[in-house]
């Protein structure tokens, strides 16, 4: 049982298990915790091109037909470990979204970064191709390597959200991306 005890309880032990890893061509994070705060390693139109990059998600052997009927959704939910962030990562508490100092300095849980005590990360994709336990994808930011946690289905009734606010910062990132954009690029309900 765990230390941790939140509302004076012992918190059960978790264990997770690698379901599979991410093949891709993104082979280096673009953020990285540096000096107590996230660093960009790489151009911030990294985030941009990574919503186009087609990876795959290949399943371990051992877990024959696990993805059975996933083929029938345009997209997925891939929860993955961002391994390659180190224990000083895992420790920060508050960051500059993105490593920009004009941002706000805000608490680690209002960001999306992979920086955080935890570093299981969440992206929606496209599934483009299932051959066996193989899926090609689209719009997955994980690096090359990465270990998959779980995938579900996506299904936007299971995620219904009305009157979502969102930081003025996050919008003025989302904008910028934007301009990057021609229309079409980029399939929709990517994070």
């Amino acid at each position: 049982m765990s230390e941790n005890k939140p509302g004076g309880k012992a918190a059960p032990e978790m264990l997770l298990r690698p379901v599979g890893r991410v093949i891709s061509p993104l082979k280096e994070p673009s953020l990285v915790a540096k000096s107590g705060d996230l660093a960009r390693q790489s151009r911030v139109t990294r985030a941009v091109e990574s919503r186009r990059v087609i990876s795959e998600v290949v399943i371990d052997n051992d877990l024959s037909g696990i993805v059975d009927g996933i083929e029938d959704f345009s997209h997925i939910l891939v929860l993955y470990w961002a391994h390659r962030v180190p224990p000083e990562g895992r420790s920060l508490i508050k960051a500059h979204p993105m490593g920009r100092k004009e941002l706000p300095l805000v608490g680690i849980f209002a960001t999306c970064s992979p920086a955080r005590p935890n570093t299981i990360c969440a992206t929606v994709v496209r599934l483009l191709e299932r051959k066996e336990n193989v899926l090609k994808v689209e719009g997955l930011d994980a690096i090359d390597g990465s270990p998959v946690v779980d995938i579900k289905p996506y299904n936007p009734s299971y995620y219904p959200a009305s009157g979502v606010k969102v930081a003025d910062w996050m919008e003025r990132i989302h904008r910028e991306f934007a301009e990057n954009f021609t229309p079409g690029d980029v399939s929709e309900g990517n994070r």
